[in-house]
């Protein structure tokens, strides 16, 4: 469509596609190019399949069925309702649908695999999804009926359109059925070819959108929890001995340097740097080893990191397509336990963050622990202060906690036992998006209870970057007595400290650009 003309575009070069890129497309709407090496490492695995359907081979979802019915012999003559029928049977989902930016990233994501050409797929079916970015065409996708172990459920929604059946939006108007989608934009509808409907739907590459998005809204958090945590050590008079680095030094576990030099940075310049001016000579725990608890959290993100980009340079298809040596080669690559036990690592790590903060956020509400009027209240108001918000915060917490504890290891079997294992990949990232929303409103909570802890305590000088916190947070903070109910200012909070540029200025992660 011509208003995208002039869209930004990423192009996707085989085995070299950065979660970043897949970002761009999802949450920036930029459009997708494959680069001369992809579209010629597509051709070829085609070529290489429509020889060997050629000469006979055996191939699994091709000249086999899927699944249980891998005995029941189907004739690649008859490929083309074949491959439709595979992804109507399979679109079989449930529950609330995914975001637009969601589909985009599963979308990017499967064609960033697609272009290692492993798969087989024809060369229009490729282009089509390609079309449907560049021209917004958006399916609708039920979240509730994947087991990675390919997400079978979601991507035959997303591969429903190619058929001109399913649901989708087109740049954000109504939802219409996949024909109509294409013909709004202009579009023709692909052919499926022998393997195109496989090759649309068994892949993890839904689950890997979601972490790819997962994982940027967790960066962006833990720069904002690091915030928040200097902002409280500021509020309670911390003693920062904890996070000088002899200390980090004697036991350099991961993790702990970095956030500690990024604590010490935003309170450099400060009074509370200077000896003697912490209240205690030993803080909580919540406040002595938060470095040390959100360090764990780091390095668990670094591990993420890794094993999705391992996915995005890699094929998951079954059977691969191998054209260097003229191969189908069946295989169990679409199993994404690997990343699975990472995420779920993750989420606990989270979890324990959530408990300190929640503990942080209440002493500092105690009189007995931080020498602050009760509930952070105005000396002559009527006490009760920011008291309610200890339910939120419990509330936060306990959520955090249940979406944080792992699914079990063990699911039904399905297809006449033969499918008897699942990573369960795809519902735990789904769990993980609700989480990470309650750590946000969590750590906006947090900003909101030592912006009024500072306010509160003699006037000091603060950190540069703990000033400069402030100056940009504080009018988003409640004042006492309160003029509006407290939510209001912690959904406004909770969109500034979520929105990618809004502490990106502070470099407090050792990589930030």
């Amino acid at each position: 469509m011509a208003e995208y003309s002039d869209s930004p575009s990423v192009l996707l070069v085989p085995g070299q596609t950065a979660i970043a890129d897949i970002e761009r497309i999802a949450l920036a709407g930029h459009k997708v190019l494959l680069s001369p090496q992809a579209l010629a490492h597509i051709a070829s695995g085609h070529a290489c399949l429509l020889r060997h359907i050629a000469a006979g081979t055996t191939i699994y979802g091709v000249s086999t069925g899927l699944g249980a019915n891998v005995d029941i012999a189907r004739q690649p003559s008859t490929a083309h309702a074949q491959q439709n029928a595979v992804i109507w049977a399979r679109a079989s989902g449930t529950g609330p649908a995914a975001t637009d930016a969601q589909v985009r990233a599963m979308v990017a994501v499967r064609l960033a695999r697609l272009a290692l050409g492993r798969s087989g797929m024809s060369p229009a079916a490729a282009m089509a999804l390609v079309d449907m970015l560049n021209n917004h065409i958006t399916p609708v996708v039920p979240l509730v009926g994947a087991l990675s172990e390919g997400d079978l459920a979601p991507m035959a929604h997303i591969a429903s359109i190619l058929t001109g059946k399913g649901h989708a939006s087109v740049a954000g108007r109504a939802s219409v059925s996949g024909a109509e989608a294409f013909a709004q934009a202009g579009l023709s509808l692909p052919a499926l070819g022998p393997k195109d409907g496989l090759a649309l739907i068994s892949s993890n590459s839904a689950s890997i959108g979601l972490a790819c998005l997962n994982l940027g809204s967790i960066r962006r958090f833990m720069r904002a929890h690091i915030a928040a945590f200097a902002l409280s050590c500021e509020g309670f008079c911390a003693n920062l001995s904890p996070f000088q680095p002899q200390s980090v030094q004697l036991r350099p576990a991961a993790g702990q340097a970095e956030v500690s030099h990024a604590l010490l940075g935003l309170l450099d310049g400060g009074t509370l740097h200077q000896s003697g001016h912490a209240r205690r000579l030993q803080d909580p725990i919540s406040f002595r080893s938060a470095a040390s608890i959100a360090g764990g959290a780091l390095k668990s993100l670094q591990q993420v990191q890794r094993a999705v980009e391992l996915e995005l340079s890699s094929s998951d298809d079954n059977p691969a397509v191998v054209a260097e040596t003229d191969s189908i080669i069946p295989n169990g690559n679409f199993d994404p336990t690997h990343v699975a036990v990472t995420v779920d690592a993750l989420h606990l790590a989270l979890a324990k963050m959530a408990a300190a903060t929640g503990e942080r956020v209440i002493k500092m509400m105690s009189p007995s622990v931080s020498g602050l009027p009760r509930f952070l209240a105005e000396a002559e108001g009527d006490g009760t202060g920011f008291a309610p918000v200890q339910k939120t915060v419990a509330a936060l917490v306990a959520e955090i906690v249940h979406d944080a504890t792992p699914l079990p290891p063990v699911v039904i079997p399905v297809a006449e036992r033969v499918e008897d294992y699942a990573s369960l990949l795809f519902p735990a990232l789904c769990r993980g998006q609700r989480l990470i929303a309650r750590m946000y409103e969590l750590t906006a909570i947090e900003i909101i209870v030592a912006a009024r802890a500072i306010a509160l305590r003699p006037p000091v000088r603060l950190g540069r970057g703990t000033q400069a916190l402030i100056d940009r947070l504080a009018p988003l903070c409640p004042r006492l007595p309160l003029e509006q109910p407290v939510a209001d200012n912690i959904a406004l909070l909770t969109q500034a400290i979520e929105r990618p540029d809004f502490l990106a200025d502070f470099r407090i992660l050792a990589d930030d650009a």
